[in-house]
């Protein structure tokens, strides 16, 4: 299989990985922003959720680029972690959630930055505005989770 198959069968399977992940991490971020009682971080983690949903819909622009769309089992799936983990925000105290969703965030960059690669590697320069401004926004989230939880937020954070 030529190289540039290969990138793009791998762009298109990191797309679809990313599109489900938007819709597990919205759902969840709806149970996290109930549990949490500082309507100050009620309303960011509310508002990072909506980003997640226009991430979502970008993500779903390129795949359509790609003629292809979103993975059904990496959907329900998706569906099932999102559900879960909203309903257990309400049992797992305020650390947890903070914590995860920072780490979560820190993953999304690194796949939308790896996605941006990989676009570029094949010749998509169209999808690099839409992958390094939603890596932006990955970047402000993971920022805003790691501050809460008082962890050093690392030196790439200044985009």
């Amino acid at each position: 299989m030529p190289d540039s198959e290969r990138v793009r069968r791998d762009l298109v399977r990191l797309l679809q990985m990313a599109y489900s992940g938007e819709k597990a991490a919205a759902l969840a971020y709806q149970g996290h922003a109930r549990s949490l009682s500082d309507p100050a971080q009620k309303k960011a983690v509310l508002e990072i959720e909506q980003d997640e949903w226009v991430h979502r819909r970008m993500v779903g622009a390129l795949l359509a680029k790609l003629s292809a769309g979103p993975s059904r089992v990496r959907e329900i799936r998706a569906a099932i972690v999102g559900h879960t983990l909203s309903f257990l925000c309400a049992w797992s105290g305020w650390f947890l959630p903070m914590f995860f969703a920072g780490k979560l965030e820190t993953k999304n960059v690194r796949e939308y930055d790896r996605a941006a690669d990989w676009a570029r590697q094949i010749g998509l320069a169209d999808f690099l505005p839409d992958l390094a401004e939603m890596a932006q926004v990955e970047v402000r989230h993971e920022k805003f989770f790691l501050e809460i939880v008082g962890r050093k937020v690392p030196a790439r954070m200044t985009r």
